[in-house]
């Protein structure tokens, strides 16, 4: 790890904070220099693969293979930027990777561990990473690089909350199910615009929706994370490393978006997507330059529990062919609505049924295909 942090040493830096009274300035930055590092924890647990990937739920144990599990991006002020866990069970590994957001999206954290991988299996002392990441930090013509924050202490805009009972379940989407989801959306809307990704979370977006009982003429959104590298102009290589991401979302009343059909639904996100220009992109950067706030999660993605309520994190399979995994996470009795759900289980049953008959729930199953590599890696968003 060593060898690639020497590639990627704002992972190993710590969050300072600069600030000064007359004239008045608020400031965080990366301090590579003084900072003890990045953070490998060894632990062990008395527990079997099978206590961990048998149950229908993700079990609460697992939050402790993270060692980020409840911190806020703040917390970099002491806490490390980038932290693995490996943690011995009886009769395997779990290997639990926590990285700050305020130095890395998920492109950035999947490039450093394709490169950290590399390097493990490369064996020299002395390694050239193949795909060096870019630090020079792009800003607007004009502005930066140091931008005054509109603070004068941290309690200002950091909100921590307690977690009430929750269930977070891992549903399976198989390939031949997206595509029909797909074929489906893009017919209700006569178009063939509509993305296998936009069919999926439209279809969560219902089904979320119903299962929490939202009141009709309550606004609901779906929110999906934009990587802004590719839309950029020109655009910015992959290998930036940073944050290059915003929200984008489809927005419609609770009973509006239940009224109208599934193709409806992925219509909005498409179009929010396809309004995720380069233009939308300049302009936000510019505005927030000039008024910078901090996101308060609570207030942008809905009530905050150990990851947000009614948060869905979607992942792409090892197999290929386009099947997916999406976690939901929801309390109790949405999560049990949620199971009941016609719509919605008609989409995963299949899968997860064949899952079920060989006595592995279809989290457990997820986990076990993607951790067919030398390292494993779960991003919390």
């Amino acid at each position: 790890m060593t060898l690639t942090l020497v590639h990627f040493y704002p992972l190993a830096g710590r969050l300072v904070t600069h600030k000064q009274e007359n004239p008045h300035s608020y400031s965080v930055y990366v301090d590579c220099n003084n900072s003890p590092g990045a953070k490998f924890i060894y632990a062990t647990a008395n527990l079997s693969i099978s206590d961990i990937l048998s149950p229908v739920d993700v079990p609460l144990v697992v939050q402790s293979f993270f060692d980020h599990q409840g911190a806020v991006n703040h917390d970099g002020h002491t806490m490390s930027l980038l932290s693995i866990q490996v943690t011995e069970l009886i009769d395997g590994i779990f290997i639990g990777c926590s990285i700050n957001h305020v130095v890395a999206d998920g492109t950035s954290n999947w490039h450093f561990f394709d490169m950290l991988s590399s390097t493990f299996r490369a064996k020299e002392k002395s390694y050239e990473i193949s795909r060096p990441q870019i630090l020079t930090r792009w800003f607007p013509d004009g502005c930066g690089p140091i931008i005054n924050l509109p603070f004068s202490h941290h309690n200002q805009f950091i909100r921590r909350v307690e977690s009430p009972p929750h269930r977070a379940r891992i549903f399976h989407f198989s390939s031949q199910t997206v595509a029909q989801l797909k074929k489906k959306a893009n017919s209700e809307c006569k178009t063939l615009k509509i993305s296998s990704f936009q069919a999926v979370s439209a279809l969560l977006w219902r089904c979320v929706t119903r299962a929490r009982r939202v009141p009709p003429h309550q606004e609901t959104t779906c929110s999906m994370f934009a990587n802004n590298r590719n839309r950029m102009e020109p655009p910015l290589p992959n290998e930036y490393f940073g944050n290059s991401v915003q929200t984008v979302s489809g927005k419609a009343s609770a009973g509006e978006l239940l009224e109208h059909g599934f193709g409806w639904a992925a219509w909005q996100l498409h179009e929010a997507v396809v309004g995720h220009s380069a233009m939308a992109v300049q302009e936000w950067i510019e505005k927030w330059i000039e008024h910078p706030f901090m996101y308060i999660a609570g207030n942008y993605f809905g009530t905050m529990i150990v990851k947000f309520e009614h948060e869905v994190v979607a992942a792409v399979w090892n197999e290929g062919g386009g099947s997916m995994d999406v976690e939901v996470c929801l309390f109790p009795e949405a999560m049990s609505r949620l199971e009941s759900d016609g719509e919605f289980m008609d989409a995963v049953n299949g899968m997860n049924q064949a899952l079920l008959e060989r006595n592995m729930s279809p989290w457990g199953m997820s986990y076990v295909r993607q951790r067919q590599c030398e390292l494993a890696f779960k991003q919390f968003l």
